[in-house]
């Protein structure tokens, strides 16, 4: 493994840990800045709404600078922002760091996608993929838990000290080890890069994953709920369960890119199907505690099998110079089907459905998402028949 894919890795990390994170910090923030637990939770959706924005400016404005120095510049934005969030005054000054922040997070991710590929052999690039975003999922599984420990004994604005600190190491690490690209003079005109948007089958990859991942949010966003009001489990309880979705979500991550680069599309539909499928069974395992933990394990393996075969299907559809807006813009899909799920999740519950209702309402999303994956399949297959003919 080459060790500028673990360098891409540490980057990753650290975004992801500073996206999550303020989920386990809320009630120290709400309480220091004198704000409502509901207004503390803002701070999430404004990050999300800043990745949506920030991913397509920031990739188009970088369009003409080396990929190891995009990588950096985000970095150290990423480094200023949350040293910004550690010494805000208030909420607002906090909001505006937060979203200052996560402007960096589709670009890096999208631009990682593409340097990942290039790192190694054309037999293995969706496997690159993966590692790189097993930065995202550590993250999840450790960083988050860590930097709610820490902000818990030592206060928020030590948690976000730290994640800085992550990103300074990653930076000095990216910088060492990334290897330069040169500085891209061949690049087209601007109007030539945006042509990626005019390729239904970018556009169909993107609503691949706003569907397809979205399923996954509109449960996980009420997991815990879930768990203590239906499944019985202890709100103590939740936090070890959770540790379980995040152990599949490195089992699926690593899993999916593997087979990804096999085959891609029988790999992203089998995805698919068996997220579909996770889900739809957990309207039933969650009123049983073992089958509901089993599950949840399942689920964070289905959910992460699909992110490395839906990245490399927007990036093989990209191609060519195109590739860093389209590979960033899926990112910004990635978030908008986190906050699309979560909404849908939402609506059932208060529309008198009910909790019970939330899993096989979300597998629909997912099977949404398979459809459209069908349907790009099928218009795969067209230019192959006129080609014959010609």
């Amino acid at each position: 493994m080459p060790i500028a894919l673990l360098a891409l890795t540490a980057g990753a990390f650290g975004i992801g840990t500073t996206e999550f994170v303020i989920m386990g910090l809320l009630l120290q923030v709400s309480a220091d800045l004198h704000v409502s637990i509901a207004a503390a939770g803002l701070l999430i959706s404004a990050y999300a709404l800043g990745v949506a924005i920030g991913a397509p400016i920031l990739t188009i404005l970088s369009r003409k600078m080396p990929r190891k120095t995009v990588l950096l510049a985000l970095m150290v934005i990423f480094i200023l922002g949350n040293a910004a969030c550690a010494i805000a005054p208030d909420f607002y000054s906090l909001m505006a760091a937060r979203v200052l922040t996560s402007l960096t997070h589709g670009t890096f991710f999208g631009v990682a996608s593409v340097v990942a590929t290039t790192l190694v052999p054309a037999d293995r690039k969706a496997s690159a993929i993966a590692i790189m975003f097993t930065g995202l999922t550590a993250a999840t599984l450790l960083g988050v838990p860590a930097g709610a420990w820490l902000g818990l004994h030592y206060g928020w604005r030590a948690t976000f000290w730290a994640v800085a600190l992550i990103g300074v190491i990653a930076t000095l690490i990216i910088a060492i080890f990334v290897p330069k690209d040169g500085e891209r003079e061949e690049l087209g005109s601007l109007r030539d890069e945006l042509t990626v948007l005019h390729r239904p089958q970018v556009w169909l990859g993107l609503l691949m994953t706003v569907f397809g991942f979205g399923g996954v949010f509109a449960l996980y966003t009420y997991i815990q709920p879930i768990l203590t009001k239906i499944t019985g489990f202890s709100d103590a309880a939740v936090s070890p369960i959770l540790l379980v979705f995040g152990g599949g979500m490195i089992i699926g991550n690593l899993i999916g890119g593997k087979l990804a680069d096999r085959r891609l599309m029988p790999t992203l539909l089998g995805s698919l199907v068996f997220l579909a499928v996770v889900l739809g069974f957990m309207t039933f395992a969650i009123h049983d505690q073992i089958a509901a933990v089993l599950f949840v394990g399942l689920l964070g393996i289905a959910a992460f099998a699909t992110v490395a075969p839906l990245q490399m299907r927007v990036l093989e559809k990209a191609h060519g110079e195109g590739q860093n807006l389209a590979s960033s813009l899926n990112i910004a899909a990635f978030n908008l089907g986190n906050a699309m799920g979560a909404w849908v999740g939402g609506l059932v519950i208060t529309h008198q459905l009910g909790l019970n209702a939330v899993p096989w309402v979300a597998a629909l999303l997912t099977v949404f998402g398979f459809i459209v994956a069908v349907w790009s399949l099928l218009l795969d297959k067209r230019p192959v028949k006129t080609q014959i003919t010609v």
